[in-house]
């Protein structure tokens, strides 16, 4: 037997693949405008309908949708016909995909669709199709070839498919002014909530565990500070308890390298007067990027008296999973 070469194939896949994403640009044009506007003026929901690996494609379609801001579901066209079309209203838009635009299954429930009253979308590969001409909008995602040898397997098709409806989803979002905030209420779970949601006041260290010490103490009594509240930093206050600045081990280091006197030197002489500071309602991810940006570890959260109230470190949103 002849030695297979995978790479070959799968470059040369790729290449068919982008190929196609090239070829359907011509069809974001008006048809694919006016989709999108029955989409953004819906009333109801948008239903996306497919059967087989369309169906699959339809399914991830709706989920992209809805969690961006249009609420979608997928039915699929089988159990439509068994009942499911009472989930579909007058006030909904429906999506039907199929590459030929021939598919038995989804063109049955097409004179219920219109009888209903609801809008419908097709995207099919070919114009010409019965979807095509019964939809009040169609959107044309034909490709020249498959990837498949045989020409049989949606490869290219699919891809097509799935990059038109991604479109789609990303041009209501921006219509919409659909913001992080909205999309996290969608997305509660796991680190992309807790990133998108989470503020410092989840997480930060306050009370008797936030690092504080007065200007007028040594450099030993913020080592001891720093130890025992294990942040590796410590606010200093002046006498009206407002942030005068910040000593962290970073500026120990430096201070034992000049041999400073840490049992009877005031810490106001070797702190860092001006300071990175946040509030405590500002978004951890916020937080983090600020850290990232100026490339340090730690944060004084202080309110509006400027006066601290908490602390965090890297290691407090490692835990939290924003970062």
């Amino acid at each position: 037997m002849a030695q297979l070469n995978f790479i070959e194939q799968g470059l040369r896949v790729l290449n068919i693949e982008r190929q196609a994403l090239a070829d359907i640009k011509q069809y974001v044009d008006e048809n694919f405008n006016n989709a999108c506007q029955a989409m953004f003026d819906c009333q109801g929901r948008i239903i996306v309908i497919g059967m087989g690996k369309s169906g699959h494609i339809g399914n991830k379609i709706a989920a992209t949708l809805a969690s961006t801001g249009s609420p979608a579901f997928f039915v699929h066209p089988g159990e439509a016909s068994h009942g499911d079309l009472g989930m579909i209203t007058k006030n909904d838009v429906v999506m039907l995909i199929s590459n030929s635009g021939e598919t038995s299954e989804v063109l049955n429930i097409i004179p219920v669709l219109k009888r209903l009253g609801a809008k419908i979308i097709s995207m099919t590969g070919n114009p010409l199709s019965t979807m095509a001409t019964l939809a009040d909008v169609h959107v044309c995602i034909k490709v020249e070839q498959e990837a498949c040898l045989l020409g049989l397997a949606p490869t290219a098709s699919t891809t097509a498919t799935l990059a038109m409806g991604d479109a789609m989803a990303v041009a209501l979002l921006e219509a919409r002014g659909f913001t992080a905030d909205d999309f996290a209420l969608s997305h509660p779970g796991g680190s992309l909530g807790k990133r998108l949601l989470l503020t410092l006041k989840d997480v930060m260290h306050s009370g008797t565990n936030t690092p504080i010490i007065g200007v007028t103490q040594t450099i030993k009594d913020a080592l001891i500070e720093m130890s025992a509240k294990g942040l590796g930093m410590t606010a200093i206050v002046d006498n009206n308890q407002q942030l005068a600045g910040l000593f962290t081990d970073g500026d120990l280091r430096r201070i034992l390298e000049q041999k400073v006197d840490i049992h009877n030197t005031a810490i106001n002489q070797v702190m860092t007067k001006s300071c990175t500071t946040a509030t405590a309602d500002m978004l951890a991810a916020e937080a983090l990027n600020i850290m990232e940006n100026k490339r340090i570890n730690g944060l004084i959260i202080v309110n509006e008296q400027n006066q601290p109230v908490g602390a965090l470190n890297m290691q407090d949103l490692l835990k939290a999973g924003v970062l």
